[in-house]
């Protein structure tokens, strides 16, 4: 297996995949509003990317690529909102264990991202991650592909929320459009961005 080969994330892996996913993620303005103190921020995300990503492994697909030296390069967390989905079992619970006393800034992320998701039966492409050493490689454009080639042949769209002009551009590459509304935004004003891609 070479490092850029994608394969499906195990179970025992999830925790793993979510602290990858925290790490990439560790700067977005999103990640700074939902928990300020830095000290806190990559323990309190990872775990919140693992409650989700473990839900994903259930209800959609996670996909990953290996770093040639071990660990993780990139993942993929998508849902499948195709068919009715239910909550992450104890969901309310584990979100404020987790959360703590930021539990108010992660329920308002909630309410934002559930006010604006699409009625329309999709698959939501929750997370791409990649680590910051194997970043500049293609591999988020990999992943994306592979699962979109599925889409394409089921004649499924598939929707996300963006971070950043960055992301947007790397989006609309692969076929994503912009929805309206396009911007959403946090309390703070920190905005995601709503993109759509038809099969």
């Amino acid at each position: 297996m070479t490092g850029d080969d994608i394969r499906a994330a195990g179970e025992a892996e999830l925790a793993e995949v979510g602290r990858l996913i925290s790490y990439a993620f560790n700067d977005l303005d999103a990640n700074v509003y939902l928990v300020p103190q830095l000290d806190d921020r990559l323990q309190v995300m990872a775990d919140f990317f693992t409650l989700l990503t473990g839900h994903a492994h259930k209800h959609g697909r996670v996909d990953v690529i290996d770093r040639p030296g071990g660990g993780l390069a990139g993942a993929a967390v998508w849902f499948d909102r195709s068919k009715e989905m239910p909550d992450p079992e104890h969901y309310d619970r584990r979100l404020k264990s987790l959360a703590g006393q930021y539990l108010e800034r992660f329920q308002s992320l909630d309410e934002l991202f559930e006010k604006h998701h699409p009625l329309e039966a999709h698959w939501h492409l929750a997370f791409l991650a990649v680590h910051p050493d194997a970043q500049d490689r293609g591999l988020g454009s990999k992943l994306m592909r592979r699962t979109h080639e599925e889409l394409d042949r089921a004649g499924a769209p598939a929707y996300l929320e963006a971070t950043n002009q960055d992301n947007i551009r790397l989006y609309r590459r692969h076929g994503y459009t912009d929805m309206l509304p396009f911007e959403i935004l946090l309390p703070d004003g920190t905005p995601f961005f709503r993109m759509w891609r038809t099969a």
